[in-house]
């Protein structure tokens, strides 16, 4: 590619790149005013920015209880199936308790259990009473699983872009632990707060005053209702009950039937809402519990807290809207955690650190340092050993630098302290390609050739010595990006980005140089 249309596209190619590049210093402000400035930048993470440091423990106790609770229901229908009357059937802890009415019939309960619950284990028994828990094989099969789903719902949440976090790290940290990592802010999210679990029930009946949960307790004398609960409805700012509601133990229909959530502001009522969209299966259960109840209460519920109980109007299916005196970030909060779906279980912020941004920024000014000491300490070598052709060595190391920060921005890549080390060590490796080919080219000019043959023989003998050296780290990269976490990413990003512009820029860059001059002069020496 040393014809005059190749040398003028790699300019327009380098100028384009050095455009783009330059845009890295320019205000994000200035970016966004201006349609004509690349509105593409080299994020910084979490060490160089600043930012919230968390590890997440999700309650995997409460997966063993919810598995628990799933099989009750399933040994409850198989019980009625064989005709086993239960006195009760309940869960404790993290053992499933079973009382037969007629203790004389447990070797048909145990038959039952060893036919169809493999997965259960009788730790003690006593007449008709047997006390199960799950098997330690099941029982690990079940935190993994809860594990794995509460990890993918905290990256929905982190990743979906109404939440405006970028270059967030959420990975797994050992058995039972999840690393969040959130550059550029300073608090927690409300979307690590809440579970999500979204739940609609039909109120039963609904006390408004201050006084609501007694008021409410104090029409039903002999105690609830079986089968029902008080839920309440607070002011989020003040936290105090402002309603006391009624409801069902089981909920008519829960968010797991969602299909979308979106936030829309009502002009009319001027307040925000969160419009809710259903899957066909649950425009259908929501369809038949609105039209049998119109005219009630319908409660909507997230986390065991009321966020409205609008009356049903009308037969409701496909979509629908929740209330609530929402400011707009709660109500974009809420919807980021209805799309990203619910946790299966609880989880608690074990650790939170905020790492300030002087800190980064001293990173950044002692990473630039060492990597601009390092690239006048190349090129004083490149251009006192080799001359003019060290001097083309230079040139080449620039227009790679500027390449790879171009090529970072283009694809909103994250720079991390690892990052800048991998720029560093790009550096010495951009001018080592072009030490093989400056050697080459010695040792074909002391075997007599002529500058011009030289040059092109030296070219040619070491294109796949410098490729095969480049594409073996590449992979290694993209292994490193593969399996590592934030800031091992980040150095494996700027050093496969190095690589991809080093061969460019030695086999192409360089060539041309060298194009411009001696090019097709017969000169006698060659610089190098």
């Amino acid at each position: 590619m040393t014809s005059r249309a190749g040398m003028v596209a790699t300019a327009l190619l380098v100028l384009l790149f050095g455009w783009i590049a330059a845009a890295n210093w320019v205000p994000e402000e200035t970016r966004k005013a201006h349609a004509w400035i690349p509105d593409a930048g080299v994020r910084l993470g979490l060490d160089l920015r600043g930012g919230i440091h968390m590890v997440i423990a999700p309650d995997l106790g409460v997966a063993i209880q919810h598995e628990l609770a799933h099989l009750r229901q399933t040994l409850e229908t198989r019980l009625a199936d064989e005709e086993l009357a239960a006195k009760s059937l309940v869960v404790e802890g993290a053992s499933l308790v079973v009382e037969l009415a007629d203790p004389s019939r447990v070797d048909a309960l145990r038959r039952i259990l060893a036919d169809d619950f493999d997965v259960l284990r009788v730790a003690q028994a006593e007449g008709g009473r047997l006390s199960l828990t799950l098997t330690s094989e099941w029982q690990a099969q079940v935190r993994e699983r809860a594990m794995l789903q509460a990890l993918e719902v905290i990256r929905r949440r982190v990743d979906d872009p109404a939440t405006g976090i970028q270059e967030s790290v959420v990975t797994r940290q050992g058995t039972s632990r999840i690393l969040v990592q959130i550059p550029g802010v300073s608090v927690v999210p409300d979307i690590f707060k809440q579970t999500g679990y979204l739940e609609f029930k039909i109120v039963r009946d609904q006390e408004g005053t201050e006084n609501a949960e007694q008021l409410l307790r104090a029409r039903y004398p002999d105690g609830l209702p079986a089968g029902t609960e008080i839920l309440f409805e607070k002011d989020r700012k003040t936290d105090k009950v402002v309603a006391a509601y009624l409801v069902p133990a089981q909920p008519d229909i829960t968010g797991d039937y969602l299909e979308d959530a979106r936030v829309q502001f009502d002009s009319r009522r001027s307040e925000w809402q969160v419009a809710f969209t259903w899957n066909g299966e649950g425009a259908r259960i929501f369809g038949d519990v609105t039209g049998k109840n119109v005219g009630k209460p319908l409660a909507v519920i997230l986390d065991e807290q009321v966020y409205s109980a609008p009356v049903v109007r009308d037969r409701i299916s496909r979509q629908g809207v929740i209330t609530g005196r929402f400011t707009s970030q709660e109500a974009a909060d809420l919807a980021v955690i209805l799309r990203a779906g619910a946790l299966p279980i609880p989880v608690v912020l074990e650790e939170e650190r905020t790492i300030g941004p002087a800190l980064g920024a001293d990173s950044i000014s002692r990473g630039l340092r060492a990597s601009l000491l390092a690239a006048v300490l190349v090129v004083a070598f490149m251009v006192l050993y080799y001359r003019l052709s060290g001097v083309y060595a230079a040139l080449a190391l620039t227009v790679n630098i500027t390449l790879i920060l171009a090529l970072m921005a283009l694809f909103e890549g994250t720079l991390t302290l690892p990052g800048i080390a991998g720029l560093a060590l790009t550096i010495g490796m951009a001018v080592d390609a072009n030490v093989l080919i400056f050697e080459r080219i010695r040792e074909e000019l002391r075997a007599g050739k002529a500058v011009k043959a030289a040059i092109a023989t030296g070219f040619d003998k070491v294109f796949w010595t410098i490729l095969d050296a480049n594409v073996t780290t590449l992979l290694t990269a993209l292994v490193l990006y593969e399996y590592g976490t934030g800031p091992i990413k980040g150095f494996a990003v700027t050093l496969a980005a190095g690589l991809v512009t080093n061969v460019f820029t030695s086999l192409v860059v360089t060539r041309q140089l060298y194009a411009i001059w001696p090019g097709p002069r017969m000169v006698r020496e060659l610089s190098i």
